[in-house]
């Protein structure tokens, strides 16, 4: 059983639905600019909700929430930081993420009352649906630590032979550029070695090899 303290960040622990929501909501910050925010929770028992809703009451410590019944524990919410060199918590970025949230019918945490305000937090209702207007359109890189940048990998897949259908092929060289300083950030703070990077720009990375660097990166960076 994991313990009461441990934090989850994966996304994949929340439902599909809001698994969907989140990354919807981070490619829409992309193509905003912001690629700054990172998630910092999303699953929680409702034993580590308790945990954390006796911290500055009946434990020592700073209160962290209002509430007992979050919707974290129906893994319908993710709570958002920012990287350096900004505040962990700006307002200012949360605030224009919170907006975006709001025209994707996702509920933000700043919205609410101030005896409820959690400018973090992120959730959606159980009969979501992806807007009109608006859908995935690549691969999203959510973030689960700051070291990592939001990433929005859009990639037209040309006609391929049987001995070529994995490898990586680029239309353009914005969107080949996007995924090596992707690499290259995760190779800088030591997550993966040098040689996936190499392998790149040598043309022989795939498709499955990034996917699976994709999982040891977001392992390695919590």
């Amino acid at each position: 059983m994991t313990s009461v303290t441990t934090t989850c960040r994966d996304i994949s622990e929340l439902l599909p639905a809001a698994q969907t929501a989140c990354r919807l909501l981070f490619q829409e910050c992309f193509k905003a600019g912001i690629k700054n925010i990172f998630i910092t929770e999303t699953f929680r028992s409702q034993s580590r909700q308790n945990y954390l809703y006796e911290q500055g009451r009946t434990r020592p410590g700073q209160v962290v929430t209002w509430t007992r019944n979050s919707n974290h524990t129906s893994r319908r919410a993710w709570d958002v930081a920012v990287a350096p060199p900004r505040n962990l918590y700006d307002i200012s970025t949360l605030s224009k993420v919170g907006a975006i949230a709001k025209r994707l019918g996702i509920t933000w945490g700043g919205y609410w009352p101030v005896e409820q305000y959690d400018a973090p937090h992120f959730e959606i209702p159980t009969t979501w649906k992806v807007p009109e207007g608006y859908k995935l359109e690549g691969q999203v890189i959510v973030p689960t630590s700051s070291a990592v940048r939001v990433q929005l990998i859009v990639e037209d897949k040309p006609q391929q032979t049987e001995k070529d259908d994995d490898k990586m092929q680029f239309t353009n060289e914005t969107l080949k550029a996007a995924v090596r300083d992707y690499l290259k950030q995760a190779v800088d703070k030591k997550l993966i070695d040098k040689s996936h990077l190499e392998k790149f720009d040598a043309g022989t990375l795939t498709n499955g090899d990034l996917k699976g660097l994709e999982i040891i990166i977001a392992q390695r960076s919590v």
